[in-house]
């Protein structure tokens, strides 16, 4: 059995409707295994999905994919005494909260890849500082084991301790757009405004393919 991942960049950017042409995001993560079909080896292809997963938030709650259900959402990788590109993503981030504030159609899902210091009670503390209310930005905490595998296995996101880095971690500025499936939609530097604009213009068109 052989399982292979595929970032299908551009795949899927245009679907054609009965009469218009209606723009669609692509599809980036797509699954290659074997499967026997009467006696023969073929090639089964489907689309990568986030899995099940089960966490706590900045409110101590705990949190599962089951949060998720029915909304797109917006993933990055963080740690709240970052002192290099963290403050930059949260900004843009912030942009993405309060432009979409109040629909239930849309969350954001930040983890602390610093699961010793940035416990739950000191991520509400981080997220009352940026004025966020209620769980429609989930600032979610887990083990290393589990956090570090979603970052890397799952979300296209780069995390891993290091003691010569800045603040003692290495990781990508990267926010990556989630759709109701959990199929991963889109990836974008947190830190590059022009890129976060494209983002939300980005979560715009996917929020119009459920209509």
């Amino acid at each position: 059995m052989r399982n292979l991942l595929l970032i299908a960049l551009g795949f899927g950017l245009f679907a054609v409707g009965c009469k218009n042409e209606t723009k669609r995001l692509p599809f980036l993560q797509m699954e290659i295994s074997d499967k026997v079909v009467d006696g023969k080896t073929v090639a089964d292809t489907a689309f990568k999905t986030i899995p099940p997963f089960k966490l706590l938030n900045q409110d101590s709650a705990v949190v599962t994919e089951k949060n998720f259900e029915g909304t797109i959402y917006v993933a990055d990788f963080f740690f709240t005494s970052c002192p290099t590109i963290c403050p930059v993503m949260h900004r843009n981030l912030l942009k993405i909260y309060k432009k979409y504030e109040g629909n239930p159609e849309v969350k954001l899902a930040s983890h602390t890849i610093d699961v010793k210091y940035d416990t739950p009670s000191r991520m509400k503390a981080y997220a009352d500082k940026l004025g966020i209310k209620g769980t429609q930005w989930e600032y979610l905490w887990g083990s290393r084991d589990e956090i570090y595998a979603l970052a890397e296995r799952n979300y296209l996101a780069a995390a891993q301790e290091d003691k010569q880095a800045p603040g003692g971690f290495v990781h990508g500025g990267f926010l990556t757009l989630v759709d109701k499936e959990k199929r991963i939609r889109g990836v974008y530097d947190g830190t590059n405004d022009v890129d976060v604009e494209k983002l939300m213009g980005d979560m715009d068109i996917l929020l119009s393919e459920y209509k």
